[in-house]
């Protein structure tokens, strides 16, 4: 008999508070370099990374997930894995099929992943009711947890294909979906979110962390925890306490400093997973770049 995964159990908890998306390095011919990946795990994992207040998610968008083959992807979260013993690591599957997303899925929890991130079905320009047949299906065939990825801004029709409030709480029944990193299309109701966060674990993924934790929210995305790891642990702690004020101010002070900056890279790079000098693969993402070199100079 399979296990039965209870919103409320540990392996739920693996989607609350901070996730770390993890940078994936390339050597200089673009291979995934896998010896420094084991190298900078171990680090994170020495910063308090890796644990249920904060765990690790290895090939995401962020971290080069769309540009992984088949064959490496695999290889990435087993050094993730072996790097960090006993640590929380999730594994972002990219989109597919509905067959193909669970045979990804089985690979992923074979090779040591405590929970998944995965997409919506986004190039199949799917209506609400494939949606609930997608995840609850992938959800049948698996034994971890499931953090639906909300990316709206791929589909056709971002407002009719999106996963909404509604459509959320028809999936409580398939057991292992237990968060969504959430935001929502020009128009619609974030707050929304409120129908289900009771039920689900609801991570921010729209820069609006404070109004996630206001709404009952579990967490949130940054893409600073990798190269400043302190910053984001105290940020969670004040957001955690309802030290909403303190937490919107310390957050100011950074979205400020990175404003213009995010305005010419993205003009530059399109604006989605804006890379150091090539389309092909980063060697790091231009973000990680900037902070590693201001820390590095402290």
């Amino acid at each position: 008999p399979r296990s039965t995964l209870d919103r409320s159990s540990a392996a739920s908890d693996v989607y609350k508070r901070q996730i770390v998306t993890m940078p994936t390095p390339f050597d200089d011919d673009f291979n995934v370099d896998i010896p420094r990946m084991s190298e900078i795990t171990k680090w994170w994992v020495e910063q308090g990374l890796g644990t249920s207040k904060a765990p690790l998610k290895v090939a995401a968008a962020m971290g080069e997930g769309p540009d992984l083959s088949d064959d490496e992807w695999p290889h990435l979260l087993r050094a993730v894995v072996n790097a960090a013993p006993g640590k929380n690591v999730i594994c972002a599957i990219q989109v597919k099929n509905t067959l193909a997303t669970i045979e990804d899925a089985k690979k992923a929890q074979d090779l040591g992943a405590v929970g998944l991130q995965i997409d919506l079905p986004f190039l199949h320009h799917s209506n609400q009711d494939d949606l609930v047949r997608f995840f609850s299906d992938i959800s049948d065939q698996i034994d971890i947890g499931i953090m639906i990825y909300n990316t709206h801004w791929f589909c056709q029709n971002p407002v009719a294909e999106y996963l909404n409030a509604d459509t959320m709480l028809r999936l409580k029944d398939a057991e292992h979906v237990t968060a969504i990193k959430w935001s929502v299309p020009e128009g619609e109701d974030y707050d929304s979110m409120t129908k289900f966060s009771g039920e689900f674990n609801v991570i921010d993924n729209s820069g609006q962390h404070v109004r996630c934790f206001k709404n009952g929210g579990a967490g949130y995305i940054s893409s600073l925890i990798p190269v400043y790891p302190a910053y984001d642990l105290e940020l969670l702690d004040l957001l955690e306490n309802g030290k909403y004020e303190e937490a919107q101010a310390k957050e100011d002070i950074v979205n400020d400093a990175f404003s213009e900056w995010n305005k010419k890279t993205h003009a530059k790079s399109g604006g989605y997973r804006p890379v150091s000098y090539t389309h092909l693969r980063a060697h790091e993402p231009l973000r990680y770049l900037v902070c590693r070199l201001l820390h590095e100079k402290k």
